[in-house]
């Protein structure tokens, strides 16, 4: 199960986030993965950034990273960060 703690922290600072944060959760949860091309049917704009997947949150205003396993099927949320400190690299 995908920790819901990061979702938490982020939309107490972020609460426009929370509507989008929750659907991606919903889908990530429900999701066998075993490939990029099975969580692009999801989530077409995902892109991968070395090992880590990103995924855009409220029309891109929000980027979480994470890191997916495809052999055991787990996602970990490492960052969820404004569009502005991706860019800045601030999630690294």
């Amino acid at each position: 199960m995908i920790s819901r703690k990061a979702i938490r922290e982020f939309a107490r600072t972020h609460p426009d986030a929370l509507p989008s944060l929750s659907n991606w959760y919903a889908i990530t949860r429900r999701a066998v993965w075993k490939t990029l091309a099975e969580l692009h049917a999801d989530f077409s704009s995902a892109d991968m950034v070395g090992l880590r997947t990103v995924f855009n949150i409220a029309g891109n205003k929000y980027r979480l990273i994470a890191r997916v396993n495809y052999r055991s099927n787990k996602v970990f949320i490492l960052a969820i960060v404004t569009h502005v400190e991706y860019a800045k690299g601030k999630w690294k």
